[in-house]
C-alpha cells in the first residue's frame, strides 16, 4: 500500500502518511511531530533485545529480557483489597512467576486455557524467586517457534493516543517516504571528513532499526559510528542555541546599579559571623555584574550550608541600595517562610522592608503586598510561584533571586522575568543550586550562563558523621535515635514513599511511623508526606522546628530548605533507592548545630552493585562538589540536573557522562559553524530544538 496520500516534498505534513487523521495527528504535534521527516528525528531512546529466548535459570536482576516457557500454575487471588493474577512458568533451566495486578476476564480465560507462554519484561529475583511484573506476553497452545525478530525493537518516547507499536509503524513509513529523498547534511562538511562520520540517512535508519550488533557494541561501551554521528550533530545544535541565548541576553539592557548609601557595609557590619573567602569572592563577581547595564545571569552552586543564602543577601543590599525591587523565588512555601526569617533577620534593623507573597496568603495580606510591589518602593519580595502569577506587578523590580532552580520550570522563571520589564530594561537574574554541577555538565548544560561556585564552608561546621546498616539492624537505628532524643535533640526518619507498594519492595513512611511510636511510644513522633495538605504540613513543621516534635517521619518532602539546627541525627530507610544527590541533600538537613550529626542509611536486601557504589561514594564524603562528580558516574546527567525525576528527557539521543569524551569535537565544530557557516545554524538548531526551550536548564 502506498504510505502517502498524495506526493510531497521534503517539508510534507505528517498527516500525509497513510492512517495519520486528526486524532492522530494531534497527538503527533505534542511530541513536536509535525512533519514527515520530524519522525526521523525523533529517536528511540533505548532498545529491547527479542532476537532470542534467555534460559529462566542464566537470568540476573534487573535485566529485561525475552523468556519462553511452560505455564505451570494460573492463580487468581487479592492481596491488599486488590486482585492479582500469578502466573507459574517453567523452562529446562529453572521457574519464575509473572504477576498481573491489571488485568481482564478474558486474559485470565486466556492463560488458563494455555500451555506455553512467551514474556518479555523486566526480571526481579526476590526472596520468594524470580519474577516479572506486568511483562508483555502472548499465550500459546503449543510450543512457539523462535523469534524472527533480527534487529533490536526500538522503545520512543510516547504521549497518550499513541503506542509503541503505531509509532514504530509511523517512523517505518517516514524512512520508507525518504528511500527516494534526500535528507539535507547540516553539518560542516570538513567535520564530517575529519570524522569519517556515515551520511545523515543512513545514520537514521540504522538507529531506528538496529542490528544485534549495536547491543554487543553498548556492552563493549563503543558506539556505533551512525549513533556516534547524531550525537554530535545533537549536542552541536544544543551548544549553538545556548550560545545564540546568551547572545541575545547582552543584547539587552539592565539598569546599572549604583548605591547611594553604605547600606552593603552595614549588613556586613551586622553579621554575627565572618564571611568565607569563597562567598567574598562569589559576592564580588556578582557585584561586578550588577554595577553593568548588561543583564547578569549567574548561577551560584554551593553545596549544602556552604552560605548561599548569604551572597543573595549581599546581591539584594546592592540592588536595594541603588533604589531597586528583589524578588527572592523559593520552590515551596516552607522554604519561601525561611527566607522571609533570615532575610527579615538581617534586613529589618537596617530599615529595609522584606514581605511575603505565597499562595495561601489571605485576600487582605496579598493586597497589602501587592500594593507594595507595585509601588516604586525599594523592597524585597519573598515568595513562592506566587510572585509571578497574574495580577502581580512589580514598581522597580532589578533583581530575580532563584533558589533551587531546577525545581522551577523555563516558563515560570521566564515569567517572573518578563515582571521587571520596564522601559526596555530586563531585570538581573540569579539563580543558586545547592547540587553542585560537575565541569563537564557546566560546559554543556550552563554554558550561557556565567557561573560561580562557593567551595567552602563555613569555619566551625562538624561534617555529618554517615553509618550504613542493612534493615536486620533497625533495632539497633532505633536505639540509636532514643538515645539522641534522651539528650534533648531531635531526628528525621525518611522513607522513599508513602505508602506500602505491592510491586516496590521499599520501607515507607505510613508503616516506619507506626513502628516508631511502637518502639518509642514516650517520644513525640509526627508524620508528612506530599499528601498532607500544605497548612497541616507547615503546622508539623513548625512544630519540628520548635523542638514539639521529637522524631519527624517524612518522605523526601523534606529534602529541600528545611533547617532544624537542634536535629542531629537522619535516618534514611531503603537509601539504596535514591540517588546520591537527593542522599546528599537529605543529609544536608542534620549537622547545623554546634553538636557532631549522624546521618543512618538503612539498605534492604542485597544491593547491586550499583547500589553499593553510590552508599560507599555518600559514607566516603561529604563534599558536594566530589559526590556530584561520582553521581555523574553513576546515574547520569538527569539526576545531577534535576530532570530524571520529572521524566524529561534532555536530549534525544545524547547522554552524559558517556558522550563527555565527545565535547572537545563539538565546541570545535560549534565554533567552526558560528564563524564560517551562518546559512546552516538557524536550521541545525531548529532541526533538534524545535520546541521553545526545549533543553533550556535555566
Amino acid at each position: 500500500m502506498d504510505q502517502l496520500q498524495q506526493p510531497q516534498g521534503e517539508e510534507s505534513p505528517v498527516s500525509a502518511l497513510s492512517g495519520v487523521g486528526p486524532k492522530l495527528e494531534q497527538a503527533l504535534a505534542k511530541l513536536g511531530i509535525v512533519q514527515i521527516k520530524d519522525l526521523l528525528f525523533h529517536l528511540p531512546y533505548r532498545y529491547q533485545d527479542r532476537t532470542s529466548s534467555v534460559p529462566i535459570g542464566s537470568i540476573a536482576s534487573g535485566e529485561s529480557v525475552l523468556i519462553t516457557g511452560a505455564i505451570v500454575e494460573v492463580e487468581e487471588s487479592t492481596q491488599y483489597g486488590r486482585r492479582t493474577l500469578t502466573v507459574d512458568i517453567a523452562d529446562d533451566s529453572g521457574s519464575m512467576r509473572m504477576r498481573l495486578f491489571h488485568y481482564s476476564q478474558r486474559q485470565r480465560d486466556w492463560l488458563r486455557r494455555a500451555k506455553w507462554i512467551r514474556c518479555y519484561g523486566e526480571v526481579r529475583v526476590t526472596r520468594s524467586g524470580v519474577e516479572m511484573i506486568h511483562p508483555e506476553f502472548t499465550p500459546f497452545d503449543y510450543p512457539p517457534a523462535p523469534p524472527k525478530d533480527q534487529r533490536l525493537t526500538p522503545i520512543y518516547g510516547l504521549t497518550e493516543g499513541i503506542s509503541q507499536a503505531q509509532m514504530r509503524k509511523l517512523v517505518t513509513s517516514a524512512l520508507r517516504y525518504f528511500d527516494n529523498r534526500e535528507i539535507p547534511e547540516l553539518l560542516p562538511q570538513a567535520t564530517l571528513r575529519k570524522y569519517q562520520f556515515p551520511g545523515l540517512k543512513e545514520s537514521l535508519r540504522e538507529v531506528h532499526t538496529p542490528p544485534v550488533e549495536f547491543r554487543r557494541l553498548d556492552m563493549s561501551n563503543v558506539l556505533p559510528e551512525a549513533i556516534r554521528r547524531l550525537i554530535v550533530e545533537e549536542l552541536v545544535s544544543f551548544q549553538i542555541a545556548r550560545r545564540q541565548q546568551k547572545r541575545l541576553r547582552q543584547m539587552a539592557t539592565a539598569p546599572a546599579m549604583q548605591p547611594t548609601s553604605d547600606l552593603s557595609k552595614r549588613l556586613r557590619d551586622s553579621l554575627s559571623f565572618e564571611p568565607t573567602k569563597s562567598q567574598i569572592e562569589v559576592i564580588r563577581q556578582i557585584i561586578s555584574d550588577l554595577r553593568q547595564s548588561t543583564p547578569m545571569l549567574r548561577l551560584v552552586q554551593g553545596d549544602v550550608g556552604s552560605g548561599k543564602t548569604l551572597v543573595a543577601a549581599a546581591a539584594a543590599a546592592w540592588v536595594v541600595d541603588s533604589k531597586f525591587q528583589v524578588a527572592v523565588m523559593a520552590p515551596t512555601e516552607l522554604l519561601a517562610e525561611q527566607h522571609l526569617k533570615t532575610f527579615y533577620e538581617w534586613f529589618a534593623p537596617l530599615g529595609v522592608e522584606v514581605v511575603l507573597l505565597t499562595g495561601k496568603a489571605t485576600a487582605t495580606v496579598r493586597r497589602q503586598v501587592e500594593r507594595k510591589m507595585k509601588s516604586q518602593q525599594s523592597i524585597v519580595a519573598v515568595g513562592t510561584h506566587a510572585l509571578f502569577q497574574e495580577g502581580v506587578e512589580f514598581g522597580n523590580l532589578g533583581l530575580i533571586v532563584i533558589d533551587e532552580q531546577h525545581r522551577f520550570g523555563v516558563d515560570q522563571r521566564f515569567a517572573l522575568r518578563e515582571k521587571g520589564v520596564a522601559n526596555d530594561k530586563v531585570p538581573h537574574q540569579l539563580v543558586m543550586t545547592a547540587t553542585p554541577i560537575p565541569r563537564t555538565l557546566a560546559m554543556t548544560f550552563y554554558s550561557d550562563l556565567d557561573v560561580s561556585s562557593i567551595t567552602e564552608l563555613p569555619p566551625g561546621r562538624i561534617a555529618v558523621n554517615t553509618q550504613i546498616y542493612g534493615s536486620d539492624k533497625r533495632k539497633y537505628v532505633i536505639d540509636q535515635v532514643d538515645k539522641l532524643c534522651s539528650r534533648g535533640q531531635q531526628a528525621y526518619w525518611v522513607c522513599p514513599i508513602i505508602e506500602k507498594s505491592e510491586v516496590l519492595d521499599v520501607e515507607s513512611a505510613v508503616e516506619a511511623e507506626k513502628y516508631v511510636k511502637q518502639m518509642l511510644p514516650e517520644r513525640r513522633v509526627a508524620l508528612i508526606h506530599g499528601r498532607v495538605k500544605v497548612d497541616r504540613r507547615d503546622k508539623i513543621m513548625n512544630d519540628f522546628r520548635n523542638g514539639k516534635i521529637d522524631i519527624l517521619v517524612a518522605t523526601t518532602v523534606i529534602e529541600v530548605g528545611v533547617d532544624v539546627p537542634n536535629a542531629g541525627m537522619m535516618v534514611i530507610e531503603s537509601a539504596e533507592r535514591l540517588g546520591l544527590a537527593q542522599l546528599h541533600q537529605l543529609r544536608g538537613r542534620v549537622g547545623r548545630g554546634a553538636q557532631q550529626a549522624n546521618c543512618i542509611l538503612v539498605y534492604r536486601g542485597n544491593l547491586s552493585e550499583m547500589a553499593r557504589k553510590r552508599l560507599k561514594a555518600i559514607r566516603e564524603t561529604t563534599d558536594g562538589f566530589k559526590i556530584a562528580e561520582q553521581d555523574l558516574l553513576l546515574r547520569g546527567a538527569g539526576e545531577l540536573l534535576g530532570t530524571r525525576q520529572t521524566g524529561a528527557q534532555i536530549f534525544r539521543i545524547a547522554e552524559f557522562p558517556r558522550d563527555r569524551d565527545l565535547l572537545e569535537d563539538v565546541i570545535e565544530t560549534a565554533d567552526l559553524m558560528l564563524d564560517q557557516n551562518h546559512e546552516l545554524i538557524d536550521r541545525i538548531v531548529h532541526r533538534w530544538t524545535p520546541r521553545e526551550g526545549q533543553y533550556s536548564a535555566v
